[in-house]
């Protein structure tokens, strides 16, 4: 396992992360299946567990804390909040009421007195930066959080809450969590040069491309994979953008072969590649997923290979544009771009 340190933070975290995403309902991993994938994840060199408030509604949470019982010094802690919990209009986004209440609930859920990374989920845009940023602030001096960062944030927004953290003096996110694989590439352009300016640290999220990137996606195979059973339209390879995927993954996987990797390696060996990367999330759903992602921890790219990936998913480019998280909503709400 490679460690790097976390933006400007001096904690030194893996540059493969555990990501809890599919602890509870979403994934359907029971508490043992989500503790021996810690105990392995913890062996294999892996220190950083990421989770959130909303993943299975809080059971994500509630796992993750069973499974690092006794072991919580040993581990870089990191959770979100801002995305809704409820429909409670009030129980959502990053307002310092929401968020001052929510930490209480996941410190709770987790059985922690702290988290050493607090992420906002989302950008909310009901909510001003100084809000946000003066009530993690006091919950950082009250020793409740070590750090905070942000998650699919618009490169413009990042640039926006540093400004607003020196014009206010208040504390400023230590991190940035985006979407990164080789099938989708748009942060090469906008965040990722913006991370790297400030000095934030960079957990990437969804590194094989919601599975795309596993191997277990070909051509001439039914699609099966987990995400597929409930967002058929992102593997339906009758629309354009899937069938762009699928080209690119026949042609990665030739470029896997030659190079004697599984697609696995090639997918998290390229992101981790990248400098401004700090670490690559995995989301295993089974022991045997975790092992599989593992095994790519110390895989270093040469640049032969990485000039062969560039050749399929040009630097900068999206292959699903459309499947962005960080989307101005003014491209999203009709009412938000006329007068």
């Amino acid at each position: 396992m490679q460690y790097r340190t976390l933006g400007r933070t001096g904690v030194q975290v893996s540059s493969l992360a555990l990501g809890a995403m599919n602890f509870g309902r979403i994934g359907r991993t029971t508490q043992d299946e989500a503790t021996a994938i810690v105990d392995a994840a913890l062996e294999g060199g892996i220190n950083l567990i990421d989770t959130a408030d909303m993943y299975s509604a809080g059971e994500s949470e509630e796992m993750v804390g069973k499974a690092i019982a006794g072991r919580r010094d040993d581990i870089v802690l990191a959770t979100k909040a801002g995305m809704p919990m409820g429909d409670e209009r009030n129980h959502r986004g990053s307002s310092r009421r929401w968020l001052v209440t929510e930490l209480d609930n996941s410190l709770r859920r987790l059985g922690v007195d702290h988290v050493d990374l607090y992420q906002i989920h989302r950008w909310d845009p009901n909510t001003s930066d100084e809000e946000t940023l003066s009530a993690l602030t006091d919950l950082q001096r009250a020793g409740k959080i070590r750090h905070f960062g942000s998650s699919t944030f618009p490169a413009y927004r990042i640039v926006q809450a540093q400004w607003a953290a020196r014009e206010h003096h208040l504390s400023r996110y230590a991190t940035e969590q985006p979407s990164y694989s080789i099938l989708q590439r748009g942060i090469e352009s906008h965040v990722l040069p913006v991370t790297e300016q400030y000095g934030l640290g960079v957990l990437v999220w969804s590194p094989l491309a919601s599975g795309w990137l596993s191997g277990a996606v070909r051509e001439g195979r039914e699609i099966t994979t987990s995400r597929s059973t409930f967002m058929p339209e992102r593997f339906d390879t009758t629309i354009p953008s899937n069938r762009a995927r699928l080209d690119a993954v026949e042609r990665l996987a030739e470029v896997a072969d030659e190079a004697g990797l599984t697609m696995i390696q090639l997918a998290l060996g390229f992101v981790t590649a990248h400098p401004a990367v700090t670490s690559a999330l995995i989301g295993p759903r089974t022991l045997d997923h975790l092992h599989t992602q593992l095994a790519a921890a110390d895989t270093v790219l040469p640049a032969d290979v990485l000039d062969a990936i560039d050749a399929i998913v040009a630097p900068g480019v999206d292959l699903a544009a459309h499947e962005k998280h960080d989307t101005p909503p003014a491209l999203l709400d009709p009412s938000l771009r006329r007068r």
